[in-house]
């Protein structure tokens, strides 16, 4: 059976020096590029010089990359998503790329229309929309907008941690709040409690909801999948400042991935006691230039059972023979994508259901108001365009 590392020649042979707070280890080749990197093995990868200590061989003294951030003037501000397996269909992104480096983000191959790499560029190159408020006002303010709650952060994440300087986001929900427009916020930042002034009228108001990814209780875990993210504990102190606040709060837990974090139950549980009252999983997926990544991770930080991690996530998306044969980890069939396809789908969904029904997890929808949308709020912005 292949495997990605004998597919794509650009996985070194040895484990590569990491970087520091970063979540991928290597500038892969994005899907649309001309020219193609071929690993080399120099030496300093050998566990002979690494145990002599030199600079930059292991994860003590990696080398720390710096954040480049980008401006663009971008034509529009939402984007309509038709998938059946998405609760919302109106999406809202102040940022292209994502410095949090989470090595499983089904977002890293978006990097490649760019021209960059969905590896580390992903989460060193990072691209503000400077005018986004201004277009969103333009385009709440069309005539033939419908209101629909918008996902806030749908593919990157919107509380970052460039937004404590930038204030994208927030000058984004002000534009939301003043037109009335429902939508739902969904992130790993704590940097969310800064908007607490805008966000709790807007809940009294039922125009606001706030998910908050937690994948995992485990430090250690989270540290490597998700580098610049907020720490479990700290996300869990975030639920429940929404909470007391009254901003309705739930929790994602996505992704599911096989072997490495199955503490479901116990997530779950922290997160309720914190005044979560929704939750949501997804399972894996690896996209594109994703599958080859999260394998050269997976390689590095757990050797041991980076093998049956694979073969699981196989199961999980129902692969063929003949596609595990290819290589493949991954299908992305409606329907199947986000919950996986069977036994191990089904068992999966079973522990999430029971979890969920003996916490009083989700007995009640969230059903955002649409009836107070009115543009006419918004006063001038809709004669900027």
């Amino acid at each position: 059976m292949s495997s990605y590392r004998d597919q794509h020649s650009d996985l070194p042979a040895q484990p590569v020096p990491l970087h520091k707070g970063r979540g991928a280890a290597s500038w892969i080749a994005h899907r649309f590029a001309r020219d193609a990197r071929e690993a080399f093995d120099d030496g300093w990868a050998d566990p002979a010089v690494n145990a002599a200590g030199a600079e930059g061989d292991d994860g003590e003294a990696a080398t720390a990359l710096r954040t480049q951030l980008e401006w663009e003037q971008c034509k529009s501000a939402l984007s309509r998503h038709d998938s059946p397996d998405l609760p919302f269909h109106l999406g809202l992104n102040p940022y292209r790329g994502c410095e949090h480096g989470c090595i499983y983000c089904y977002a890293r191959p978006t990097h490649s229309y760019l021209g960059y790499s969905p590896g580390l560029d992903f989460e060193t190159r990072l691209v503000a929309k400077a005018n986004l408020p201004e277009v969103l006002g333009a385009e709440l303010s069309r005539p033939r907008h419908v209101a629909a709650p918008v996902m806030l952060g749908s593919v990157t994440d919107c509380y970052q941690p460039i937004e404590r300087d930038v204030g994208l986001t927030r000058r984004t929900i002000e534009v939301l709040a003043a037109a009335r427009h429902p939508f739902s916020i969904v992130t790993k930042g704590s940097g969310i409690e800064r908007d607490l002034d805008l966000l709790v009228p807007l809940a009294r108001q039922n125009l606001v909801a706030v998910y908050v990814t937690l994948t995992t209780l485990q430090p250690d875990l989270a540290r490597r999948l998700e580098p610049r993210a907020a720490a479990p504990h700290r996300r869990l102190r975030t639920v429940r400042a929404l909470a007391e606040a009254g901003v309705p709060v739930g929790v994602s837990l996505a992704p599911q991935i096989p072997f490495l974090n199955d503490d479901l139950e116990q997530v779950l549980a922290a997160a309720q006691a914190a005044g979560a009252r929704q939750a949501f999983y997804a399972v894996l997926r690896l996209p594109w230039e994703l599958a080859p990544l999260f394998e050269e991770w997976l390689r590095l930080h757990y050797p041991d059972r980076a093998q049956r991690v694979l073969e699981r996530v196989r199961d999980l998306h129902g692969i063929s023979e003949e596609g595990r044969a290819e290589g493949k980890v991954y299908q992305s069939q409606f329907g199947q994508r986000m919950k996986g396809t069977g036994a191990w789908a089904d068992m999966l969904a079973q522990r999430f259901s029971l979890a969920c029904r003996k916490l009083g997890l989700n007995r009640e929808r969230v059903q955002l108001d649409c009836s107070q949308y009115h543009p006419s709020l918004l006063g001038g912005q809709q004669s900027l365009f």
